[in-house]
């Protein structure tokens, strides 16, 4: 029964939306109504600047690598990547945001980095200079996930493999309108790096 408490915690972490609470709280702004219309890091910055896009991107991230401490913390033999996985659920589907969240990408980076930090290094690396080349975030964030499963599948930890499978399957599926947006040429480009 516990287990299942532990579960809908990681879940309810993951639910907090941190664009909207930075949004109404700071800029008087519902970040759904403007931009992408998505609660995400990457809206936040194009709609509310630097400063709040970095404060909701590291809350997304320590959303997901609290979680994966959820087991240890009530001393509970579950695999912390599996309740990992429901944090970044409430967050593409958060309770308190009428389940319209963002796009699992700086959570799920989240969760890697609680389970292991050179697997999130080497994300944030691939996502850089993906990002460096294309000026597309949607387009690093994919192919970051592709680095991910090839860095689990060396590993040969067949968990993680599974978990960033999922977690890169979550993220294309929730970028498809961009994919479309970069084969016509319509999806916008950062110009700060």
């Amino acid at each position: 029964m516990f287990y299942l408490v532990v579960i809908l915690l990681s879940y309810l972490i993951g639910s907090i939306p941190s664009g909207l609470i930075v949004g109404k709280l700071f800029y008087g702004i519902d970040i759904r109504e403007h931009g992408s219309g998505n609660l995400g890091a990457t809206n936040t910055f194009r709609t509310l600047g630097k400063k709040a896009g970095a404060a909701v991107t590291i809350a997304d991230i320590l959303k997901g690598t609290l979680t994966v401490f959820l087991p240890l913390l009530f001393d509970l033999h579950i695999h912390p990547l599996l309740v990992g996985l429901f944090a970044v659920i409430g967050h593409m589907f958060p309770l308190f945001a009428n389940f319209r969240g963002g796009k699992a990408v700086a959570t799920s980076a989240g969760v890697l980095l609680g389970y292991n930090f050179v697997l999130f290094i080497v994300l944030v690396a691939a996502f850089l200079i993906t990002l460096k080349i294309s000026k597309y975030v949607s387009l690093s964030s994919m192919v970051a996930g592709v680095f991910g499963i090839i860095y689990s599948l060396i590993l040969q930890d067949w968990p993680l493999v599974i978990v960033v499978a999922a977690f890169e399957t979550f993220v294309v599926y929730r970028h498809r309108a961009n994919l479309k947006r970069i084969r016509d040429k319509s999806e916008p480009k950062v110009t700060w790096i």
